[in-house]
């Protein structure tokens, strides 16, 4: 199939929330040269918003009327409903709705009972940080991000590339294609599930009698595997709460593990050494597939390019583009742009296990 040279661009931008995703995402879209309006359910952040060139509304309606070529809801999941209901009867279908929630099979769900699954494209930036608020906002927080775009079977192609344009040109980001079902068993994995961990990890040291001497002898391994309990805890908990089963499964898992392990450290001089040595030797690929991205970003820094992460160009057909995006996430690939409507340029990075 040839490749047409028509692209689809989102120029103008709306944002609804203006929260630590939404306020970076809008400033940033700002920075790339894109007409941002936004609307948050105070005014609040509009005064320091509009200083940076992002234009305000009052209402959630009146964003919508104003016909922009993207729509990102970026309010809590929780919210979601309500945001839906209110715009269900005032989007017209020029404008293309999409979000950044961290759960997409629920928001999938919730888009199609509002009425507006025709529209919609799923997103999710691999960004954040344990702040929130416009003030803690920032549009080097999505520097080098990673987004996942999710997609159905009714999902349009033409709505797809117009998200893909606001994410690779208009913030400069790449992105990897899923369908719900995955991105939500990954997310549990990196994202949900460590939330908890690290939260334990956090509980454990609050109800030891020792707490404040640890606290006090607390280094870097803590800081790195306790961040993200600094997390305001009604944040992390409903993120959590809205992908219950899979961490719920991922939980299970890790507790086997750690009882596994306990079980090899017990017994004194008889303890199951073989099994302590798996423990930590099971996790090696992980460890060469970190070495091998540290290596490809120091070798890329003397021309600012990837240096070891080849790119190529990836041919899409009209049936099965769908297919063949999920099939390159699998490989490891990441989408950098699309140079005509069937043809993107991916980058391929190290994999885990290879």
């Amino acid at each position: 199939m040839a490749a047409s040279p028509i692209l689809t661009s989102a120029h103008k931008i709306a944002v609804a929330g203006l929260g630590l995703i939404g306020g970076s995402l809008a400033r940033r879209l700002v920075r790339h040269g894109r007409f941002v309006v936004a609307w948050n359910h105070t005014d609040r952040p509009f005064e320091a918003a509009r200083a940076e060139g992002i234009r305000c509304v009052e209402t959630l309606e009146d964003l919508a009327k104003g016909k922009p070529d993207v729509l990102i809801l970026a309010t809590p999941l929780r919210a979601m409903p309500e945001m839906l209901g209110r715009l269900a009867p005032v989007l017209t279908r020029g404008t293309t709705l999409t979000d950044v929630g961290s759960v997409k099979g629920l928001v999938r769900q919730q888009v199609q009972e509002a009425g507006l699954a025709d529209r919609y494209v799923g997103a999710h930036p691999m960004a954040g940080s344990e702040f929130s608020g416009y003030e803690a906002s920032d549009p080097n927080l999505l520097e080098g991000a990673l987004w996942a775009l999710t997609v159905d079977e009714y999902t349009d192609y033409g709505r797809f590339l117009t998200v893909a344009d606001t994410v690779t040109q208009g913030l400069g980001n790449r992105l990897i294609v899923l369908d719900d079902q995955t991105h939500d068993r990954a997310a549990a994995l990196i994202s949900h599930m460590p939330h908890v961990v690290a939260t334990a990890l956090a509980n454990l040291l609050v109800d030891s009698d020792d707490r404040n001497v640890a606290a006090a002898l607390a280094a870097g391994s803590w800081r790195d595997m306790t961040r993200v309990a600094l997390t305001d805890p009604d944040r992390t908990e409903a993120m959590v709460d809205e992908d219950a089963d899979q961490v719920a499964g991922l939980l299970d898992d890790m507790a086997a593990r750690l009882t596994d392990m306990a079980g090899s450290l017990r017994g004194g001089d008889d303890r199951d050494r073989a099994g302590i040595h798996g423990f930590f030797s099971r996790a090696q690929p992980f460890r060469d597939y970190k070495a091998a991205l540290a290596s490809d970003r120091v070798q890329a820094e003397p021309a600012g390019t990837d240096s070891q992460s080849a790119r190529s160009d990836l041919t899409l057909t009209d049936k099965g583009w769908r297919s063949e995006l999920l099939d390159s996430a699998r490989r490891g690939q990441e989408v950098e742009s699309f140079l005509t409507t069937h043809l993107a340029r991916v980058i391929q990075l190290p994999r885990v296990g290879d």
